[in-house]
């Protein structure tokens, strides 16, 4: 009877593990990307610099980046269904409306003032926005990129009302590390990994089209 009970036991835990969905694991020892709060100010971490820009205009950057970096996501991870980015993306635009479109429209009123226009304050506005979706997209970075915006959509879904400020502010570094190329952790020192550096997006000059040349400019590196 008592090897029964333990037999019945023993199945019970295996269809429980059975039945809770499996969360995408690249690593076997992923890399530790945490990072310190960020403002908006510090170099790349809003895609570019915001020269006379308020706090809040800062905090507006932060919000849409990290809305930028979400959508890519969104895009760039359906193969791995089970980081639900889409799922949670869309969480984002419907639990988040109001604090999106405040972001967007201060960011609208940046570009109005320092371009002393609104017809070359939206060109601005649209140029930035090309840039910042450019800066998420990653190819050696994929695998971390995913699974870092994996972990932060679900806390972005479940954020009260007015709180993406507070989690761009919190994240927004390890999301921006989390584009380079990392590798097993557990096995770094056999194997070994080389890290490319981040696309510098402040200078004009880099820029042709919504393209980025490397060649002229060569690579940014990391923040931090």
């Amino acid at each position: 009877m008592r090897v029964l009970r333990i037999f019945a036991a023993l199945c019970a835990m295996a269809l429980g593990f059975a039945a809770t969905p499996a969360s995408a694991q690249f690593f076997l020892k992923p890399v530790d990307l945490s990072g310190p709060r960020v403002t908006g100010a510090e170099p790349g971490m809003v895609g570019q610099a915001f020269p006379g820009a308020t706090p809040e205009e800062l905090n507006a950057a932060l919000v849409w980046n990290l809305r930028a970096a979400l959508n890519v996501a969104a895009l760039q991870c359906q193969f791995a269904p089970s980081l639900l980015t889409v799922e949670n993306y869309n969480a984002l635009l419907e639990n988040h409306s109001d604090e999106l479109e405040n972001a967007y429209k201060t960011l609208a009123h940046y570009f109005d003032r320092t371009a002393g226009s609104k017809r070359a304050g939206q060109a601005k506005l649209d140029q930035y926005s090309t840039r910042v979706y450019s800066g998420f997209s990653t190819v050696g970075g994929q695998l971390s990129f995913c699974q870092t915006a994996n972990d932060i959509g679900l806390q972005a879904e479940f954020a009260p009302r007015g709180g993406l400020k507070d989690l761009a502010e919190r994240r927004m570094h390890e999301l921006r590390r989390s584009l380079l190329s990392w590798g097993e952790q557990r096995f770094r020192d056999r194997f070994g990994w080389e890290v490319p550096r981040l696309i510098y997006f402040a200078n004009d000059e880099c820029w042709k089209d919504g393209e980025y040349y490397t060649k002229r400019c060569g690579p940014y590196p990391a923040a931090g």
